[in-house]
C-alpha cells in the first residue's frame, strides 16, 4: 500500500513537472508582441497645395538708353528715386553728325512714320483696355451689391474681384506703353531734325536732354559717371514698383496641374499673408540644377497681386516669396496621416486596432497632400490605426504601443 502511494506520488511529480516544462517552452517560443506608433482617424479642414520659392517683379521695366553716341553728364538719381513723365533725367553732348543722304533721309522718315503709326495703335488698345477696366469694375459692383443680400456666391465676388484688378493693371500697362510710344516718337523725329539739321544751313543741337517717359521708379542705375556713350547703351531703368507680379520657377510635373485663376498665397516675405491668382503658366520649360546638383525641368509660372497695396507696400522689385498654389481644398474631410496607408493586394489599406492586435482594413482614399490623405470609406472618426507599418506586422498580431 505504502510502495503503491509512493508511485503515485512520484507520478504527479513528473507530471507536474513536465507541465511547467510546456508552459517555459511555450512562452519562450511565443510570438513577441510588435511595438507600433498609433494615429486616429479625424475630421477637420485639408488642402493640397504645391509650394515654391518666388520673387516678386516690376510688370512693366523700362530701359532708358542713349539716344545718340556722345558725352554722357553724370546720372544725378539713385536707385529708389521716384520720376515723373517729362522729367530730366540726364543730358547727352551729341557727336557731330554727318548730312543725310537721300536714302537715309527716307529710312529716317520711315521711322517716324512707324513710331507715329505704333502710338495711333497703343492709342487704341489703350481704349479698349479702358472699355474692359470699366466693365469688369461695373460688374464687381453690381455683385458686391448682391453680396450683401446673399444673392451671389463669395467665389463668384472674388473671381469678380480678380478680374477688376487684373485689367486695371492691363489698362496702366498699356498707359505706359501709350506714354513711351509718345516718347519713341519724339526721338525719332529728335534724330531726323537732328542729323538734318546742317542740310538745311543750321547748327547741331548742342545738348540732347534724356527724359522719363512714365511715372515710377528708379529700379537700376547701370551707367552713373559721366563720360563717352554709345548709341542705345542703358543708363537707366525704370518701373512702377505698385505694378508687381510674382514669378515662380514650378517644376513641370506640378506646373501641369496649374492654370489661370489657381488661386496662390504668398508669405516668407517678412510681412502678412498675401493673396494672388496665377495669370499665366508659360509653355515652355527649361532646365535647372537644384541645390543637391540635378537637374530639373521647371517652368516659370506668373501670378498677380489681388491683396490691396497698401499690405505690401513694403515689398519691392525682386523680393523672395513662397508662393504655395491651392490645388484643392475642403472644410470638413475624414483623413488619416499619409504614413498610416500602404498597398494590400493592389488597393489601399491600413492595420486597425482591434483590442490588443492589428487587423488589414481596406479602405478607399481621396486626395493626398503629402502628410494627410482624405478617406471615402472604410473606415470612421476616432478609429485608431498604426502609423509607419514595417514589414514585420502582419494581420492579426499583438501589438504593443509605443
Amino acid at each position: 500500500m505504502a510502495e503503491r502511494k509512493h508511485m503515485a506520488g512520484k507520478w504527479l511529480f513528473w507530471a507536474v513537472l513536465g507541465a511547467l516544462a510546456i508552459l517555459v517552452v511555450a512562452y519562450i517560443l511565443r510570438p513577441e508582441p510588435v511595438w507600433v506608433d498609433l494615429a486616429t482617424v479625424q475630421r477637420g479642414p485639408m488642402e493640397v497645395t504645391i509650394l515654391e520659392e518666388g520673387k516678386t517683379r516690376v510688370k512693366d521695366r523700362y530701359v532708358i538708353s542713349s539716344p545718340v553716341t556722345g558725352y554722357l553728364h553724370r546720372v544725378e538719381l539713385d536707385v529708389g528715386d521716384p520720376v515723373i513723365p517729362g522729367e530730366l533725367l540726364t543730358e547727352v553732348d551729341p557727336m557731330p553728325v554727318s548730312v543725310l543722304d537721300a536714302r537715309s533721309r527716307a529710312e529716317a522718315e520711315a521711322r517716324v512714320e512707324a513710331a507715329r503709326s505704333a502710338q495711333n495703335s497703343i492709342r487704341q488698345k489703350t481704349q479698349a483696355a479702358a472699355a474692359d477696366a470699366e466693365l469688369a469694375e461695373t460688374e464687381y459692383q453690381r455683385l458686391l451689391s448682391l453680396d450683401r443680400s446673399d444673392f451671389v456666391s463669395r467665389e463668384r465676388l472674388q473671381q469678380a474681384r480678380s478680374t477688376a484688378a487684373r485689367t486695371q493693371a492691363i489698362l496702366r500697362s498699356a498707359r505706359f506703353d501709350e506714354e513711351v510710344a509718345a516718347h519713341e516718337l519724339a526721338a525719332a523725329r529728335t534724330r531726323l531734325e537732328i542729323s538734318a539739321a546742317r542740310s538745311e544751313g543750321e547748327q547741331p543741337a548742342e545738348r540732347l536732354a534724356v527724359r522719363s517717359p512714365v511715372n515710377g521708379r528708379v529700379l537700376n542705375v547701370p551707367r552713373k559717371s559721366e563720360g563717352v556713350i554709345q548709341a542705345g547703351e542703358p543708363i537707366l531703368e525704370l518701373g512702377d514698383p505698385g505694378a508687381l507680379e510674382v514669378v515662380v520657377d514650378v517644376l513641370s510635373f506640378d506646373a501641369v496641374k496649374l492654370e489661370p485663376g489657381t488661386q496662390t498665397r504668398l508669405s516668407g516675405w517678412g510681412g502678412t499673408l498675401l493673396e494672388a491668382v496665377v495669370r499665366r503658366v508659360e509653355p515652355v520649360g527649361f532646365e535647372d540644377i537644384s541645390a543637391l546638383g540635378v537637374e530639373e525641368q521647371r517652368v516659370r509660372v506668373i501670378a498677380d497681386m489681388v491683396t490691396p497695396r497698401e499690405r505690401w507696400e513694403m515689398l519691392g522689385d525682386g523680393y523672395r516669396v513662397d508662393a504655395e498654389f491651392i490645388l484643392w481644398q475642403s472644410a470638413d474631410v475624414l483623413q488619416v496621416p499619409s504614413s498610416a496607408v500602404f498597398q494590400h493586394d493592389g488597393q489601399p489599406a491600413v492595420f486597425l486596432i482591434d483590442d490588443e492586435q492589428v487587423v488589414v482594413q481596406p479602405v478607399a482614399t481621396g486626395r493626398s497632400n503629402g502628410l494627410m490623405t482624405a478617406l471615402e470609406s472604410g473606415l470612421t472618426e476616432n478609429d485608431r490605426v498604426v502609423r509607419h507599418p514595417g514589414r514585420e506586422l502582419s494581420d492579426g498580431d499583438h501589438i504593443r504601443i509605443r
